[in-house]
């Protein structure tokens, strides 16, 4: 099992209140899912996706990635994970506004510190996947929308991580661009990627293999998609 999670709890101290945002979830996900976390604002969907993507860690409960138990890392060691198997693709892009595309997809394996030829090996490959060949020296401003997330998809799976974690990746986009990263996220669970979306939009949603709903810090329901 790729995501073991167990009793996990999630509190935030604001002022003199404390807000209860992950309660009690329970959750496995295996190699080769591809899910997507659905919920209205508040509902946790970010916290979650927080922790499933070791940039935050649980108040309670357990946490195990790939049998690693994730609670017990420190700031270093979920950095190391991070960056060696986990892919994040955002709603905003996150791009460097000076750096071409290539640029772009090659820092990950900066920081892992990949040699330069192989690293623009690894890059050149990741943008061909997502149809960008002939575009890989525009900067961010030269691109469309479509385009832009097209580069993040490419830098989250240059180092060929275990899984994907994508936050509103169609949030910034038009409905034919959506359609578009939509079939790219179709395609590369096809050759055996297991993605996460979060998306609040349920044509988004019905793209993926299973759905899980999420309201006020819990998990209502875990359904199968029959797409």
């Amino acid at each position: 099992m790729l995501i073991n999670i167990s009793d996990l709890k999630k509190d935030y101290q604001m002022g003199s209140f404390e807000v209860n945002a992950l309660r009690d979830v329970n959750l496995q996900i295996g190699e080769n899912e591809f899910v997507a976390i659905m919920g209205p604002s508040g509902s946790g969907k970010s916290t979650l996706m927080n922790i499933l993507g070791c940039l935050d860690t649980p108040s309670e409960g357990m946490y195990l990635f790939d049998s690693v138990d994730i609670t017990q890392l420190d700031d270093d060691e979920l950095s190391i994970i991070r960056n060696k198997n986990i892919g994040f693709i955002f709603q905003s892009f996150n791009l460097l506004p000076r750096m071409s595309a290539l640029q772009n997809v090659e820092l990950p394996l900066m920081y892992a510190e990949v040699e330069k030829s192989s690293r623009q090996k690894q890059a050149i490959a990741a943008l061909e996947k997502v149809g960008l060949g002939d575009r890989m020296h525009h900067k961010p401003t030269e691109l469309s929308g479509g385009q832009r997330q097209r580069v993040s998809i490419a830098r989250a799976l240059v180092n060929n991580p275990g899984i994907i974690l994508a936050d509103e990746p169609t949030g910034a986009l038009d409905s034919t661009s959506s359609g578009e990263i939509m079939q790219i996220f179709t395609q590369l669970h096809e050759e055996g990627n297991t993605i996460l979306v979060i998306t609040h939009e349920r044509d988004i949603a019905a793209c993926t293999k299973r759905i899980l709903q999420l309201k006020d810090g819990m998990i209502i329901s875990d359904t199968i998609n029959k797409n």
